[in-house]
Parts: C-alpha cells; sequence; structure tokens
C-alpha cells in the first residue's frame, strides 16, 4: 500500500498531524514528484536527511490509518456509490421504467457528494 498515489491520499486525510518538515518532504517528494536530491538541495538538507524524513512520515500516515481508517472508510465509499451508479443505470436501461426516473435522477444528485 505504499504508492506514491495511496502516500499522497493519507497525507490528504492525516498530513496536518505530521511535522512541518514531514509535511515539506511528503509535499515535495510524493506530491510534486521532486528526487531525494531535488529536495534535499532545496531544504539544504542531506539526501538520507530527506530519505529518512520521508520513511518516517509514511510510517506515521500508515499508523493513523491504521488506528483511523479515514482511506479505507473513503474508499469503501466510492464503491458502494460506483455500485448504486450502476444500478442506477441499469435500471434507466430497463423499459418502462420512466415513473422512476425522476428519484432516480435524485438519487444520483446525491450521489455526487461522494466523488
Amino acid at each position: 500500500m505504499n504508492s506514491k498515489t495511496d502516500i499522497s491520499l493519507l497525507y490528504d486525510f492525516y498530513g496536518e498531524l505530521l511535522k512541518t518538515s514531514q509535511q515539506q518532504v511528503v509535499e515535495l517528494c510524493v506530491n510534486e514528484d521532486l528526487s531525494l536530491s531535488e529536495v534535499a538541495e532545496l531544504l539544504g538538507i542531506s539526501r538520507q536527511g530527506v530519505r529518512d524524513s520521508l520513511s518516517r512520515a509514511e510510517k506515521k500516515l500508515l499508523e493513523y490509518e491504521s488506528k483511523l481508517g479515514l482511506m479505507d472508510a473513503y474508499r469503501r465509499r466510492r464503491e458502494r456509490s460506483g455500485a448504486v451508479r450502476a444500478l442506477i443505470h441499469e435500471i434507466k436501461q430497463t423499459e418502462g421504467c420512466s415513473a422512476i426516473l425522476p428519484q432516480l435522477d435524485q438519487i444520483e444528485e446525491l450521489l455526487k457528494g461522494d466523488d
């Protein structure tokens, strides 16, 4: 689960809980996709210092997720929302469902908040 995408998403949920220096490193390495050397030069620290800070930040983010589960809950909501949308689409393709089209449209509108 340590892909850059996962770490970036975890950072969206828990980034404010990290130390400022760890936030900077995650922002630059993960979100800006800079190399360790580039980040080291920007922050005036060693490449190894960047690697260590990034490693500690990732460990903390994973720890927060393990305890709080916000990303997992978010993903489950998105999956359920997608399944409901697929069912709505399937129902709309069914002949004779015109009487419930307004309600289906309302449901789809409500699901937009889950994107």
